[in-house]
């Protein structure tokens, strides 16, 4: 049986139309430029937490070049190959199997904790208790940024969006929450300066910093 929170991402042609369809959509790539923007000036080490095929965790290191540990975490195997594949041998980036509900502590300390289109997959305890985790495994100063898939004010909204980005029907693995909820998630797990920095319909820019 499969877990309900990995749904088939395991599945190679899933995993191939999705990373064929996103990187099509302006409006994700206006999120991901935000994203970028708000980075930290100069951070050393960079944690992106459901990594896929490493889209997110090549961004940072564009504009933030100084990085020099990047390490990217995915649970699906074809998206890790993907993930290997992009990165080659850079020293800077490790790409390793994980699961976004296994504990940050083992992984070290980080100036950038990143995720992208993923935390949504989990379920709302499950969610609340990454964002503690990310809280307590920042360095000083640094930043969380999730940029994700968040639910709409009303089911006609919902609808709109799904229109919008080419999407007939919900996909089954989402358990979507709504903007305020989860800054609110942000501000309980110890994080600063929580805010929606950018937000399209049913993406936005969830931000937030570890008190210096």
């Amino acid at each position: 049986m499969a877990d309900p929170q990995l749904g088939d991402w395991n599945d190679p042609a899933r995993v191939a139309e999705y990373t064929q369809r996103v990187g099509l959509l302006e409006p994700r790539l206006a999120g991901e430029a935000m994203l970028a923007e708000v980075l930290p000036p100069s951070p050393r080490r960079a944690l992106d937490l459901g990594c896929g095929d490493g889209r997110l965790a090549a961004l940072v290191l564009e504009h933030r070049p100084e990085i020099t540990d990047m390490i990217a975490v995915d649970r699906s195997e074809p998206m890790l190959q993907l993930a290997r594949a992009r990165f080659g041998d850079d020293p800077r980036v490790s790409v390793r199997h994980g699961d976004l509900v296994d504990p940050i502590e083992p992984l070290g300390t980080f100036d950038v904790i990143a995720s992208g289109f993923a935390i949504h997959h989990l379920f709302d305890d499950a969610k609340q208790a990454l964002f503690v985790d990310v809280a307590e495994h920042l360095r000083p100063g640094g930043l969380f940024a999730n940029l994700e898939v968040v639910a709409s004010a009303t089911p006609e909204l919902h609808a709109t969006f799904r229109t919008a980005i080419g999407r007939a029907d919900d996909d089954p693995d989402d358990k979507l929450v709504e903007v305020e909820t989860q800054l609110g998630w942000m501000r309980a797990a110890g994080l600063a300066q929580v805010d929606c920095v950018w937000r399209w319909r049913g993406f936005a820019l969830l931000v937030g910093e570890r008190p210096a």
